[in-house]
């Protein structure tokens, strides 16, 4: 069975450009041909932003990882209590 789902154009999600194209619609309009947009010029990645981002990813890796080691297990214990009460109370909401 053949799909006829694309004899039909997207509709647009802007209501306003959805309302034209309804009336366009409406009144048997041709639809004006959409050109293709314009390539966006190529960015240059910031060199300090880049080493900011290398020092976070590195931290994060090992963060969470690093501060289980540091705790005892009864802060872990009450910790993990904390929130389980956090998600339970949440729930109820």
């Amino acid at each position: 069975m053949p799909n006829h789902s694309s004899k039909r154009p997207k509709r647009p999600t802007d209501i306003n450009q959805l309302a034209k194209a309804l009336v366009r619609e409406a009144t048997e309009e041709p639809a004006p041909q959409v050109e293709a947009a314009s390539p966006e010029p190529e960015v240059t990645p910031d060199p300090i932003r880049e080493a900011a981002r290398a020092l976070g990813k590195r931290g994060g890796l090992k963060g969470g990882k690093a501060r289980a080691a540091s705790m005892t297990p009864e802060r872990r214990t009450e910790i993990a209590k904390n929130a389980a009460a956090k998600r339970w109370e949440r729930a109820k909401d």
